[in-house]
C-alpha cells in the first residue's frame, strides 16, 4: 500500500511540475488522472520493488554526491589525456563481478560505471559485467570493488 501511495505522490508531483497550471479544474483533473493511473498500475501488478524502488530514496543523499565526485574526477582524467597526448592510453575490456542481488542494483552499477568517463559497461550477464576502460588506472579502479560496494549499500537489504 505504501508503494501505491508513493507512486501517486510522485506522479502528482511530476504532473504539477510539468503542467505549470494551478487552476482548481486542472489540478482536480490531474489528481483524477493520477488516481486512474495508480489504479491501473495496481490492477496490472506492476508496482513492485523493481518498478518503483522507494526503498532506496533516502540512500540517494549519500550515493549521488559520491557518484558525482567520481564523474568529475574521471572527466578531469580523460580531459588531461586528450589534451596531453604524452599521457598513456591503454584501452582494454575486462569482466567484473557484481555483488548486487537485484536487477535494479545491477542496472545501477552498470550505469554508474558507464557514467564515469573512460569506462563503459558493454554487457551484463547475470552477475558478470563486461567493461571497456580507456586506461589501466580506470580499469583498476573498477576492479578494486569500491563502486560495487557502494552500489550494494545503496541497493540495500530489501
Amino acid at each position: 500500500m505504501v508503494r501505491y501511495f508513493s507512486l501517486a505522490l510522485v506522479l502528482l508531483a511530476v504532473w504539477l511540475l510539468l503542467s505549470g497550471h494551478y487552476d482548481p479544474l486542472l489540478i482536480s483533473l490531474g489528481v483524477a488522472s493520477v488516481i486512474l493511473t495508480t489504479w491501473i498500475a495496481a490492477r496490472l501488478k506492476i508496482v513492485d520493488i523493481e518498478g518503483h524502488p522507494i526503498h532506496i530514496a533516502l540512500r540517494t543523499i549519500r550515493y549521488f554526491p559520491w557518484l558525482f565526485w567520481e564523474i568529475v574526477k574521471s572527466n578531469v582524467d580523460v580531459a588531461r589525456r586528450v589534451l596531453s597526448p604524452s599521457l598513456p592510453v591503454s584501452p582494454r575490456v575486462f569482466t567484473v563481478q557484481s555483488s548486487q542481488r537485484t536487477a535494479v542494483g545491477r542496472t545501477i552499477y552498470a550505469n554508474s560505471i558507464t557514467l564515469t568517463p573512460g569506462t563503459v559497461t558493454i554487457d551484463v550477464r547475470g552477475s558478470e559485467l563486461d567493461v571497456h576502460s580507456l586506461t589501466s588506472e580506470s580499469a583498476a579502479e573498477i576492479q578494486s570493488g569500491r563502486m560495487d560496494a557502494r552500489v550494494t549499500i545503496f541497493e540495500g537489504a530489501d
